[in-house]
């Protein structure tokens, strides 16, 4: 029988000169052999999926609480999203597949509950601690926060996700990064393109859902170009079809062009700036992913839209208001007293009083939605069980 070849074998075969490859991985702080025939990304991916901080996305906000229908997006089922679209990009352009998905899985970890406005009362309540920047606890959650291995804390990633989880950035997101993570280059192509693939995701899915709540309407839509052109072209195709299909047949499109359009963007990128290696791409300085100019303004005008629109509709910002009374109620009590924590919380602040924000942060960080709402009762409501 012949030999099968390696994962390295075939990585030098199919990747492009740019991509990262496995064999050249940074590796990971505290040392582990390596898997026989799982790549170290694909190791990645796995932990994240594994984590508990993954699985909690399933109840944490996107733009709507979980109890406000089973059909609006997750910070899960968004990751998944981001996932699917990241390897599409990779594979069209012969990055590593592998890298990007773990990225992309990983890149919402660190999200409290309610979504950005959980990010901003947190941040506010922690002004004189540190501050809180969702990326930075993502990092925190994979290096520090997850116990699931004897030898070490955290998940022990390679370099290159912790990297893309520390550079993620997005219209929501302006990392910090330290000289760890060279903030001083550009990350990898991989960790790139996720950036790409999160808002492309986020624009599309948030359309869906401010349809299905009827805080969008078609006619609000019509005046968003990237939307009516697509739009038009569907009901041309299939005049027949209900609007639910329209819908959902424009929003294929729309992230087929843009996917697209991303693509060959970055390949004339590539072409005209004669990049040839990872380190063309980490010395530029500046990202290489990106639409087109005509693609851009789109996506501006949609985005634009969606803010004033969908962000500023009296009901996202009814939740807000409701999401910063009951963290910030949550914080203080915590704060007054630590013994209403867990005791396996309270002990690691009885254990390091300067940690006693932090810890109390890390605590309601993890919370999703929902056990953010029943801990509230059970806090402030007399008649409800502790």
């Amino acid at each position: 029988m012949p030999k099968l070849k390696s994962y390295i074998e075939t990585e030098a075969e199919r990747l492009s000169s740019f991509a990262v490859k496995s064999a050249e991985t940074r590796g990971r702080r505290h040392k582990e052999a390596e898997h026989p025939f799982r790549s170290p990304f694909q190791r990645d991916r796995d932990r994240i999926i594994h984590c508990g901080a993954f699985r909690r996305l399933e109840y944490k906000t996107q733009v709507f609480v979980y109890h406000e229908g089973d059909h609006y997006r997750t910070r899960l089922t968004h990751s998944l999203e981001v996932a699917q679209i990241s390897r599409t990009i990779a594979r069209a352009l012969g990055l590593n597949e592998d890298l990007s998905e773990a990225i992309a899985l990983a890149h919402d970890l660190g999200h409290p509950p309610f979504g950005h406005s959980g990010e901003a009362i947190l941040n506010r309540l922690m002004g004189e601690y540190g501050g809180f920047e969702h990326n930075n606890h993502s990092l925190r959650i994979v290096e520090t926060l997850e116990k699931r291995y004897p030898s070490f804390n955290g998940l022990n990633l390679t370099w290159e996700v912790r990297e893309g989880i520390a550079k993620h950035n997005s219209e929501h997101d302006t990392p910090k990064t330290d000289r760890e993570y060279e903030d001083d280059h550009s990350s990898c192509l991989e960790a790139q393109i996720v950036d790409m693939a999160d808002e492309i995701a986020y624009n599309n899915h948030d359309i869906d859902d401010g349809l299905h709540s009827s805080m969008i309407t078609r006619e609000d839509l019509s005046k968003v170009q990237l939307w009516q052109k697509n739009f038009e072209d569907v009901t041309t195709e299939f005049p027949s079809e209900c609007f639910r299909v329209h819908t959902y047949q424009t929003i294929i499109r729309i992230i087929n062009a843009q996917v697209t359009d991303l693509v060959e963007t970055i390949e004339k990128q590539i072409e005209d700036e004669g990049i040839t290696s990872l380190a063309d791409v980490r010395r530029r300085g500046k990202v290489v992913a990106r639409f087109s100019d005509s693609m851009r303004i789109d996506n501006i005008e949609l985005k634009r839209f969606l803010n004033n629109k969908l962000y500023k509709h009296n009901r996202v910002i009814r939740m807000a208001h409701k999401a910063e009374r009951i963290i910030t109620e949550l914080f203080e009590a915590y704060e007054s007293q630590p013994r209403l924590l867990p005791p396996a919380t309270s002990f690691l602040i009885e254990s390091n009083v300067n940690e006693k924000h932090r810890t109390i942060c890390d605590y309601i960080a993890g919370m999703t939605d929902r056990f953010a709402l029943e801990e509230h009762k059970k806090l402030f409501d007399p008649f409800e069980k502790v």
